[in-house]
């Protein structure tokens, strides 16, 4: 086992490059470009894609570490047989599966489904499409993490106190390690950012470590 160690709140996170992945949550079109769902819906994208310059430099360490590294998008099956009436309609609407500004609502396959080109995949990335907020929720995310031998995850993505948070409490809960660098990950209500980043480091780490994109290249960087 080679030790490194991540510089976070609130204390250090001593890691394993061997047994550590980077899982981008949701970089989708929809949630973070202009003129996506997310600005249909009145959002201010702006705020959310703050996260993607340091996302991509905590994404280029990695590659160059040659960590395991996992991006996610939610969405649904074209007829939306996974989607459940409490979250297709909510307050008398419906979006999901609906006309968007880059084609349906939240279904597989469409144009904003897909990840941002900035964080997009690369051979041998695995692509886990998830029908809830939560990255381990109907999904094979355990599984592959299990058949890596990962036991710390860098956690980046969208929206910090929705999707980011549900897969770190998931995977809190399973035995793993989680760290969230806080300028890779975004929200749409910056007061809901601060309370979520509060919550996850709370109480000595009780769902997991809080650092920046800085810390997390300079620990994957560092000699053992």
């Amino acid at each position: 086992m080679t030790t490194h160690k991540f510089q976070a709140e609130p204390f250090p996170l001593m890691f394993d490059p061997q047994t550590t992945a980077l899982v981008m949550i949701d970089m989708q079109r929809d949630f973070v470009e202009p003129g996506g769902f997310g600005e249909a819906l009145g959002n201010d994208v702006s705020l959310v894609r703050t996260a993607i310059a340091p996302c991509k430099k905590v994404l280029d360490a990695a590659r160059a570490r040659e960590i395991l590294v996992i991006h996610t998008r939610e969405g649904h099956r074209a007829d939306l047989s996974d989607c459940p009436p409490a979250k297709l309609t909510r307050g008398g609407q419906t979006f999901i599966g609906t006309a968007g500004p880059m084609g349906r609502i939240l279904v597989r396959g469409e144009a904003g489904h897909d990840i941002i080109p900035e964080l997009y995949p690369v051979a041998g990335e695995p692509v886990i499409d998830k029908p809830g907020k939560g990255a381990f929720y109907q999904t094979d995310l355990h599984l592959v993490l299990q058949n890596h031998g990962i036991r710390t995850l860098i956690v980046c993505g969208v929206t910090t106190e929705v999707c980011v948070t549900t897969t770190v409490r998931e995977a809190n809960d399973r035995g793993y390690e989680c760290i969230i660098p806080q300028d890779c990950v975004g929200s749409y209500f910056p007061e809901f950012q601060k309370s979520a980043l509060e919550m996850i480091k709370a109480q000595g780490a009780i769902f997991g470590w809080i650092s920046d994109a800085d810390a997390i290249v300079g620990g994957l960087n560092a000699k053992a």
